[in-house]
């Protein structure tokens, strides 16, 4: 009975220690194989039909960083939709640019996405989870973020305490 007792001590420290060997650089909330399998919605992207042009002459010249002519175009088939010119819509650099210089007109950070990757990562850092939950991949993504959560019910109630017209939000609760 005693060698027994022995074997399944050894065999639990091993497992603890296996668990401390785990790669602590890059800690994960989120463990995919606690997740539910599914398919993925967003890695499906519809196509147009392919299409043979009347003439051969009409095809773009091949570049390796230009779009295909089947991709979705989303701006240019609203533009085209609303009557609009799709080819302005699509030119690089001009369908965002009153939005970033108005969002940035106080100023702005060249390196804002390595300092939030950075910040995070020192976040993730600290909210691991515990040894048990790391041990058994559970999914602590929620109650690490969970005090960043907007109460989307608190939010609408201070808009319209603040007299603000929420035409689109559901109406006063009783």
């Amino acid at each position: 009975m005693a060698v027994r007792q022995f074997i399944l001590a050894v065999a639990g420290a091993s497992v603890l220690a296996l668990a401390g060997c785990a790669d602590n650089e890059n800690p994960v909330l989120m463990h995919a194989g606690a997740q539910e399998r599914g398919p993925d919605e967003f890695s499906i992207l519809p196509t147009r039909p392919l299409e043979m042009p009347p003439s051969l002459a009409e095809l773009p010249p091949p570049n390796p960083s230009g779009t295909n002519r089947v991709d979705p175009q989303p701006r240019a088939d609203i533009a085209r939709a609303l009557g609009g010119n799709p080819a302005v819509a699509v030119a690089r650099g001009t369908a965002d640019g009153g939005i970033v210089n108005h969002a940035s007109r106080f100023g702005r950070s060249d390196n804002i996405r390595d300092q939030l990757a950075a910040e995070d990562l020192d976040f993730r850092r600290q909210n691991r989870g515990m040894l048990l939950e790391r041990l058994f991949s559970v999914n602590v993504y929620h109650n690490a973020y969970q005090f960043m959560w907007l109460d989307k019910y608190a939010e609408l109630d201070r808009w319209r305490r603040a007299g603000v017209r929420t035409p689109s939000a559901p109406p006063p609760r009783e």
